[in-house]
């Protein structure tokens, strides 16, 4: 029998069928380049930049937040990354310099291409490379700048640590309240951002208690004498001394005023937090109190493992402030590149725009709608080369919570 044969196809049918083959190829490569496109295997390193003082007057800062930020990155790189991917930090010495400050910034951002900054240097420095991030849209945390005007700079600029507004106000309420100081005088940096602030909130808040600055004297950093202010401070018998400034002046400033008779407490802030202030200032520290952030005392199980891994880390080395701060900065912006799901500039600064009650270990951390860390802060006195927690004030009215302090006799309190 011979085969049936088939009727070949049309011209015309040809012309239709070749068309919509066409069609389907290019829909069946769309649909597969577009599957490619959209679950590709990401492996690369996620670049986070790196300022702080690592070798200038303030060298301490730098390399106790560069040491909280390494941590974070080994922990996370150890438990798999984020998202598969590792966290690569590109490590810059801004020297102290603002001017350097800027320069790195720019550098880590055009040359480096990383997709955020830890700013571990002062308020200064961070104040001069926080307009470059801003315009490039690089997201920006500085763990301790406590200047309020940091975050000013625009919306990628934030900070996890408290601003200085909050932390003048505390050491005056602790000053007027606990110490029953009525007379206060004050010795300030008169070319830091941070030295000012902190005069300009203590001298407000001191007078909004009761209290009266009976002398206001100032030194400009590296000075090696101060006893022309101490001597004027002196003659106007205060209570209290408040010294607003960083440990390697403050411990100076210390020695000669004990050298001169001036026994009154000496009041500061988290600028005297560093390893090196015992050693540089010694007994003349002796009776002294300061506000900082977080106290390594405070029994809380998130703080002694804080504290037990940094000292296994770094040689029994006790984590100062601005390393938790920098561990706590760097968690922050984990845990926002986390929730964004991408590294995008943009979606990054929302995420952490949206942050609220993260756990620090310098204390549960919202950011508010200035870019600025809403928590807690601690007053500490200084006896015998230790730092002994005192209270812990909150910056909004609370339930009062039990006392991390080993004595019964200290409290918590709100402002």
């Amino acid at each position: 029998m011979i085969p049936e044969l088939k009727k070949p196809i049309s011209v015309s049918k040809a012309k239709v069928l070749l068309p919509l083959a066409i069609v389907l190829m290019a829909l069946a490569f769309s649909c597969t380049r577009q599957a490619e496109e959209k679950d590709p295997v990401d492996r690369s390193t996620i670049k986070i930049g790196y300022f702080g003082d690592l070798t200038g007057p303030n060298y301490n800062f730098g390399k106790s937040a560069i040491n909280g930020v390494l941590m974070v990155a080994d922990e996370v790189n150890q438990a798999g990354g984020i998202r598969g991917r590792r966290i690569d930090v590109v490590i810059e010495d801004d020297r102290g310099s603002p001017e350097e400050a800027a320069r790195l910034t720019a550098k880590l951002i055009d040359q480096d291409n990383v997709i955020a900054i830890i700013a571990g240097g002062t308020s200064g420095n961070s104040l001069a490379a926080a307009p470059k991030a801003q315009s490039s849209h690089i997201p920006f945390i500085s763990p301790s700048s406590t200047d309020p005007a940091v975050t000013q700079a625009g919306d990628y600029i934030f900070r996890a640590c408290f601003v200085d507004s909050f932390q003048g106000e505390v050491m005056a309420r602790f000053a007027a309240n606990t110490l029953k100081a009525q007379k206060a005088a004050i010795i300030f940096d008169f070319n830091s951002p941070y030295g000012r602030g902190l005069t300009d909130y203590f001298e407000l808040s001191f007078a909004k208690f009761g209290g009266r600055i009976v002398s206001k004297q100032s030194y400009t950093q590296g000075d090696e004498d101060f006893k022309g202010q101490l001597s004027s401070i002196r003659a106007a018998e205060p209570d209290v001394i408040y010294i607003p400034g960083y440990y390697s002046d403050v411990t100076a400033i210390a020695k000669q005023a004990r050298m001169i008779g001036l026994t009154q407490p000496l009041l500061g802030g988290d600028g005297w937090d560093a390893p090196e202030l015992w050693q540089l200032g010694g007994d003349a520290l002796n009776g002294s109190y300061i506000t900082t952030h977080y106290s390594v005392d405070d029994p809380s199980p998130a703080i002694q493992m804080f504290v037990e891994s940094y000292k296994q880390r770094y040689g029994n080395l006790l984590p100062d402030a601005h390393a938790a701060l920098a561990y706590d900065a760097t968690r922050l912006l984990v845990d926002a590149i986390t929730r964004a799901g991408t590294t995008n500039g943009d979606k990054v600064r929302d995420a952490l725009a949206q942050t609220k009650n993260f756990p620090g270990v310098t204390g549960l951390i919202t950011i508010n709608a200035d870019r600025n860390a809403v928590k807690p802060a601690v007053v500490l006195k200084l006896q015998d080369a230790k730092f002994i927690y005192q209270e812990t004030i909150h910056p909004q009215i609370a339930t009062p919570s039990p006392s991390p302090s080993p004595s019964p006799t200290k409290k918590r309190r709100t402002l």
